[in-house]
């Protein structure tokens, strides 16, 4: 008898609220029923009926949406959640997976309870096995960010593990992570228990009927059209699972969902002679690539193959998931290292080899947000394997986004928006999710790049770069120098040095940044997001007053530095922006803001044939010029002074820069050094690179990377959005009060926000972290996520690092919380807290001292000196 894990799930029409869409075939009752009609309108229509859509509905409906109707084409639970492991982990790498996944492990726990539905919901706690000393550093990064949320987590050693799970084979592990309050569930139960409580709130349950069609007027949802009739809606939700991907394209406004679908393996086995306890912990073995819980008696044990099956790439498949073929010689590896962790298991029959679709996404995150192109249309899929443990939290934060406008967390690392229609290639996602499932357990150290769907987006000076050693990092599909590597250097060594520690390319960082420090170095950063907004009359300013927090209306040829907020002031974009003339304005934001950046800006711009926003990415090669002699090389190459009086700083100019006219020349360099950014129409590009590094040779020009501005921006205080800025961080928390026009009596969005805070402070600041007794050569780095203790208690996180050259030590940035115990709330953050407290950074469970400093940071960062002659007492905020 197959296991209820994969019965056939439990019809729902006995349960109140829930409707067939049709009557169930081979029944003389049903067939003389007729079909339950549709309602005419809702105000959200949520397609699925797995935990994703059952979580969404829910929780709409725990917010006072009610009018809302779910649709499933099959039946409920029966598409992915139906053959889920049911295991329920939080220990993620990613601070808003934690989160999900504790807020979902709380409402399973509770779940029974509200809607008498039983669950299957146990707590085993889980065992994360360590078999290298990296792996159990990773663990120790994970558990010291589980224990400051307030998840227990601890790391134990082998002969705990063999306490813990007697079965188990602990000869080869050199540590593990134990987390107590992890649990295993029904994932199909939970699901009904989800639905059967959304139902008794009011929301219309149909399954069997599928949407043929979103329909969309005017970018605004306006309704669906199914098998059974239509329905007109405001909101439209696609937790469509693997279907979401046909789905977004079935609408006169395509949405781009990038996901794909991989096989999934796991086995079941009958019950031990004496049966395993209900409380036997899961267990990750993640070197062997595999995971073991309890299932019956006996042991459920999947993992993820480094060969995986892609499937489905050339479109839909069946209604229902099906059992799909059982693969032995495919699962042989898995099963080898399952042998080898629990020996014992050569006496156990196997009952079935569950072969099951699960679908992953370009970047191993899932997906969620309103859609960039339609307004209204939500999604919410791609769980990469772990819906079961983020659906609670992530139904409560897309319900949060359509209830109330934003999530109460930031959710950018998830948003649909970060993706663009480059990465919804099927064949680019095929190849994408090959790499990217054996990734879920690959050792991940910090600033690993997925080798898949590469060149995709390119400089015109690729090759060139390439051919003078540049090493590549990939951001928004466009490829990016990290540093270029010296012709005397092992290339292969450096290639696969792979570590926590001091890495391989710290000299040639070292290098790069000197030389920006001292002569001068081309940085290619041709990857910027670029836009132009014109009008005809003062539109385009009018508009971008509003828009942006600081004061646009500067002379022609001035460069801003401004937010771009939202209604709670929090940073929707940081980007610099130059005005061309009376009417045209010129902006540059980060990479992968492109297409966020749109969105945004079409949405408060007023439909207007005379207001022109165009997307110039692609038409702009960027080269930044950094370090003292850039002023020289760009004097030769123009016959123009360069010197501050002549071209002082945030200017910017068209010039002519050596044979090539129409250069965008400004005197910025988005580090803080001296230099200029060189904005080149791409036909040109290839001539003034040539002869920047021609001219440049006497002054001792060379290529950098990334990695270099990197480590100068974080030594010069200098915060990037997406890193240490996002949708909840205020001008006010980070230092910004001097690029916001709150007393120039001119409104934007955010205002009122941000002149309340002034009022009441700010509760939490952006704060640099000199690392005091970190040995950069033996100690493990900083890298981020890293926590921050004030005067031994918990205060925050930091959110980037680089080891500063000028200071010889490690730099952190992260944000400072006053979380009093005696209040029991927090409280107001001000430059005396921050200057009075005692810091430690902790890596990995060991806890450093750090000198703390406020913005701006003083001039002593701007000069090279010796650690030793740096006094920390300077480095306190006065």
């Amino acid at each position: 008898m197959l296991p209820r894990l994969l019965a056939v799930v439990r019809g729902p029409g006995s349960r109140r609220g829930w409707r067939k869409g049709s009557p169930a075939r081979g029944s003389a009752s049903a067939a003389a029923a007729p079909p339950v009609a549709l309602p005419a309108q809702a105000q959200v229509v949520v397609c699925g009926g797995g935990i994703m859509g059952t979580s969404v509905a829910y929780h709409l409906s725990k917010m006072g949406w009610k009018d809302v109707v779910l649709l499933e084409q099959g039946r409920l639970a029966a598409g992915s959640t139906r053959f889920c492991a049911g295991i329920l982990s939080t220990a993620r790498h990613l601070a808003i997976e934690q989160k999900m996944a504790d807020y979902s492990n709380k409402l399973y726990h509770q779940l029974e309870q509200e809607t008498g539905i039983q669950t299957g919901y146990t707590r085993t706690g889980s065992i994360f096995l360590a078999q290298t000393q990296d792996r159990l550093i990773s663990l120790k990064r994970i558990s010291s960010r589980l224990n400051v949320i307030g998840i227990p987590c601890e790391i134990i050693s082998p002969r705990r593990v063999a306490e813990l799970h007697p079965l188990l084979n602990v000869h080869d592990l050199v540590g593990a992570m134990h987390v107590p309050e992890d649990a295993v569930v029904s994932s199909a139960d939970v699901a009904l228990a989800l639905a059967s409580a959304a139902s008794q709130n009011g929301v219309q349950i149909y399954d069997r009927t599928s949407i043929l069609h979103v329909m969309v007027k005017r970018g605004q949802v306006t309704g669906v059209e199914t098998d059974k009739g239509q329905i007109q809606c405001q909101y439209f939700v696609n937790c469509a699972g693997q279907w979401a991907y046909e789905l977004g394209l079935c609408s006169e406004e395509p949405v781009s969902i990038p996901l794909h679908a991989c096989e999934h393996f796991y086995l079941l086995t009958r019950p031990w002679e004496t049966p395993l306890p209900s409380s036997t912990p899961t267990v990750v073995d993640a070197d062997g690539r595999i995971y073991i819980r309890n299932w019956q008696g006996g042991i459920l044990s999947g993992g993820f193959e480094k060969n995986p099956k892609p499937i489905f790439t050339e479109g839909k498949n069946q209604l229902e998931i099906q059992n799909l073929q059982e693969d032995w010689d495919h699962f042989e590896p898995l099963l080898s290292s399952l042998l080898r962790r629990m020996p014992q298991l050569e006496t156990l029959e196997i009952v079935k080899l569950v072969n099951c679709p699960e679908t992953f996404t370009p970047d191993m995150r899932c997906i969620m947000g309103e859609s960039p192109s339609v307004r209204g249309y939500f999604v919410l899929v791609g769980m990469n394997s772990a819906g079961l443990s983020f659906g609670g939290g992530a139904g409560k934060y897309l319900a949060e986004w359509m209830v109330h406008g934003y999530p109460s967390e930031n959710v950018w690392e998830l948003d649909l928006k970060r993706f663009g229609a480059l990465q919804s290639s099927r064949t680019f996602l095929r190849h994408r999710v090959m790499e990217v499932m054996p990734l879920l357990y690959d050792l991940k150290v910090p600033r690993w790049d997925f080798q898949t769907g590469r060149q995709l987006r390119t400089s015109p000076l690729y090759d060139r770069l390439d051919a003078q050693g540049a090493r590549w990092m990939e951001k928004h599909g466009f490829e990016r120098p990290k540093y270029f590597v010296p012709p005397d250097k092992d290339l292969l060594a450096l290639e696969q040095s792979k570590t926590f520690y001091k890495p391989d390319w710290f000299e040639i960082v070292e290098s790069e940044v000197k030389c920006c420090k001292e002569a001068v170095c081309v940085i290619d950063m041709s990857s910027f997001t670029k836009f132009e907004i014109t009008s005809t009359g003062d539109q385009a300013l009018e508009i971008l007053q509003y828009l942006f927090s600081n004061d646009l209306d500067v002379p022609v040829g001035h460069i801003v530095h401004t937010g771009m907020l939202n209604e709670r002031g929090g940073y929707e974009n940081d980007c610099s922006i130059a005005r061309l003339s009376k009417r045209s304005f010129f902006m540059i934001s980060p990479t992968d803001q492109q297409v966020h950046c749109w969105a945004w800006l079409k949405k408060y711009m007023p439909e207007d044939s005379n207001l022109i926003l165009e997307d110039v990415t692609w038409k702009y090669t960027a080269l930044n010029l950094i370090g003292p002699r850039a002023v020289d090389v760009l004097s030769e190459l123009s016959y123009a002074p360069m010197t501050p009086d002549h071209f002082p700083s945030l200017f910017c100019k068209e010039m002519s820069v050596g044979y090539a006219n129409g250069i965008r020349v400004m005197s910025m360099t988005h580090t803080g050094e001296p230099g200029f950014m060189l904005y080149i129409p791409i036909e040109y590009a290839l001539h003034v690179y040539n002869e920047v590094m021609s001219v440049g040779q006497k002054y001792g020009i060379r290529n950098a990377g990334y990695y270099a501005l990197r480590s100068l921006r974080i030594e010069k205080f200098f915060a990037f959005w997406g890193q240490d800025l996002n949708t909840l961080t205020t001008p006010l928390e980070c230092g910004g009060e001097s690029r916001v026009k709150l007393d120039k009596g001119v409104d934007f969005i955010g205002r009122d926000a941000l002149l309340q805070q002034r009022q009441n402070g700010v509760y939490k600041r952006l704060t640099m972290f000199i690392l005091d007794d970190h040995d950069t050569d033996l100690d493990l780095w900083p890298w981020w996520g890293e926590p921050i203790y004030r005067n031994g208690q918990y205060v925050g996180k930091t959110t980037s690092s680089a080891y500063g050259y000028t200071l010889e030590r490690h730099v952190c940035l992260g944000f400072v919380h006053n979380f009093s115990e005696d209040a029991g709330e927090e409280q107001v953050v001000t430059a005396d807290f921050i200057n009075r407290g005692e810091y430690e950074i902790d890596i990995a469970g060991h806890r450093f001292q750090a000198k703390a400093k406020l913005y701006p940071v003083p001039s002593l960062l701007t000069h090279k000196r010796r650690k030793e002659d740096v006094e920390l007492s300077d480095l306190h905020g006065k």
